[in-house]
């Protein structure tokens, strides 16, 4: 553990510490895309945080060779170079995106390469635990098929829900806190040495997130781009292919008495890792529903549009913030609860925990302009938007209120006045007169 810990610290300070120099390097390489109208964000922002999450994804792998214990992943698995080679190729396609824009037609070409190199390096799905039935061997060119396909759909997936600051990268963090739990329980616990990469990915992937997220939340000084959320998408399901389909059924059927009670052991966090459906629960339904939508109206399956889960929030009344949190709730809930339930497929207590969490998640969901307010005594440690308004704010009246100097707006410039209407200062206080003729 300390050496996951390790390596994910390293990850995450790396790409803390490069995120500022890329964003100046973005500034001067002029990755400042205009505002569209599916935007949220009113100022433009730099993108390319991609390349500073590679960094860090290089750094991490790097650190983890050298470890002890860990760095016989390398020498006993090419799983760590596929994972690299797909990372690298995903990565600059995803920059030529941040800079020049790429089509949708050749980014999915890009995806599929991607996923072919780590399928030729090794990294592929070999059998398919299936419930009731047990492991079920499949060939090389249907092992190829779904590798590539649970790349795409997983690179996509993330790719789509990257809408508001710091929504693409909590997510994932959160997805990838749910499966280093279980591949770690299942290489620590059981002793199953097929699980150390996906153990390994996704200590990596916490920490790219970890380190891009301070420099992402609301208000976001740099967006990750095409070329980090595919990044971070691949990475993903990498170790989703690595436990899926590399795990060893013999050595499940040592633990579990036989074959198919394992699989039937295991399969609640199987399945969804194979069709990232717990994992990946929420982007998999956006980017689901957006194609559906977008083909019931006539347009291409890749056509941008504000029809997100995100932008529904927003539309409902939700602020940005509150937005990205019920999205994290929603994804941690689906998560940890699927790792709790394959701990534990026949205990109560989960079950009634998820009922009452969703509960409470759905009036969160139904009530967006509620705001809690805290106790008077812990006014200084909350944001001020949630202390309670203090006597002296409300005994003080409307009009008392400072307005913007004459002639001013909030941008600096000349006020526009509309025509016939009376200037500002005739109806002020003489004390609101007299600060601006001095100011």
């Amino acid at each position: 553990m300390r050496e996951y810990l390790l390596t994910l610290c390293v990850t995450a300070a790396v790409t803390y510490l490069l995120t500022g120099p890329v964003r100046k390097f973005a500034i001067a390489a002029g990755a400042m895309p205009q505002i569209r109208a599916r935007d949220v964000h009113r100022e433009p922002t730099p993108r390319l945080g991609g390349i500073a999450m590679f960094g860090g994804l290089c750094a991490g792998l790097l650190v983890a060779s050298q470890l002890t214990n860990i760095g016989e992943v390398f020498t006993h698995s090419d799983e760590p170079r596929a994972l690299l080679a797909g990372a690298g190729i995903i990565w600059l396609l995803g920059v030529l995106d941040d800079k020049w824009g790429v089509d949708a037609l050749v980014k999915l070409g890009g995806q599929m390469i991607a996923a072919g190199v780590m399928v030729w390096q090794g990294l592929t799905i070999l059998w398919l635990p299936i419930p009731t039935v047990g492991m079920v061997g499949i060939t090389p060119l249907q092992g190829t098929l779904l590798t590539v396909a649970l790349v795409v759909i997983t690179i996509n997936a993330v790719n789509f829900v990257d809408g508001l600051d710091g929504l693409a990268s909590g997510m994932v963090c959160i997805a990838a806190m749910a499966f280093f739990m279980y591949a770690y329980r299942i290489w620590y616990s059981y002793g199953i040495e097929a699980a150390a990469p996906a153990t390994l990915f996704s200590a990596v992937l916490m920490g790219m997130c970890l380190g891009f997220l301070p420099h992402n939340m609301h208000p976001a000084r740099i967006f990750m781009g095409d070329s980090g959320s595919m990044l971070i998408g691949l990475v993903l399901a990498a170790g989703a292919v690595s436990i899926t389909g590399q795990v060893d059924p013999d050595a499940l059927r040592l633990f579990e008495g036989s074959e198919k009670s394992a699989v039937k052991a295991t399969v609640p966090v199987y399945m969804p890792l194979l069709l990232p459906l717990t994992i990946l629960a929420v982007p998999v339904a956006d980017l689901l529903l957006a194609v559906v939508r977008r083909t019931w109206q006539g347009q291409s399956p890749f056509a941008a549009d504000r029809g997100h889960l995100h932008h529904r929030l927003l539309e409902i009344g939700h602020s940005h913030s509150r937005a990205v949190i019920t999205m994290y709730f929603w994804s941690a809930l689906i998560a940890f609860g699927a790792v709790a339930f394959s701990v534990k497929s026949r205990s109560l207590v989960i079950v009634l925990a998820v009922v009452v969490l969703c509960a409470a998640g759905l009036v969160v969901l139904l009530l967006p302009r509620f705001t809690p307010r805290v106790p008077g005594w812990a006014d200084r440690l909350v944001p001020p938007r949630y202390r309670r308004p203090g006597r002296a704010e409300r005994a003080e009246p409307l009009d008392d209120a400072a307005p913007e100097p004459v002639g001013a707006t909030r941008s600096g410039g000349p006020a526009a006045r509309p025509h016939g209407s009376t200037a500002l200062t005739d109806r002020r206080p003489s004390r609101h007169r007299d600060v601006n003729s001095r100011t």
